[in-house]
């Protein structure tokens, strides 16, 4: 059988029909409402003599973005020194007793013992 869901946003201000989901940040917290277009532009005109003067620090978000093609191996590398394949150095690292975990920064000790071996 076949279901069809229908999601109606509702106005944050006065439970109308809402349009369109806004976000906004103040004082360091992320804020999401729902408004209706009338609301929403009565939002941005409230806004607009601050952000007229304000330092944009990021992009819109939401946005659809494009997937790129997939990314390239994770290099480690100590300051300075070579780049290395993180799997590799990860999978020689337990196979030769150290304890490493899945994600994240390997230490400088296992790093060295990698390096020492090949």
């Amino acid at each position: 059988m076949a279901q069809k869901v229908q999601v109606l946003l509702v106005d944050d201000i006065d439970a109308g029909e809402a349009t369109e989901t806004l976000t906004f940040s103040l004082d360091g917290v992320n804020y999401e409402i729902d408004l209706s277009d009338e609301h929403a532009a009565a939002l941005r005109e409230a806004f607009a003599p601050w952000v007229g003067h304000a330092r944009r620090v990021g992009g819109r978000t939401g946005a659809s973005r494009k997937t790129a093609a997939a990314a390239p191996k994770p290099a480690a590398r100590a300051a300075g020194g070579p780049e290395r394949d993180t799997t590799e150095v990860r999978t020689w690292a337990r196979e030769n007793g150290y304890t490493v975990s899945d994600r994240g920064r390997i230490s400088a000790e296992v790093l060295q013992a990698f390096d020492a071996a090949h």
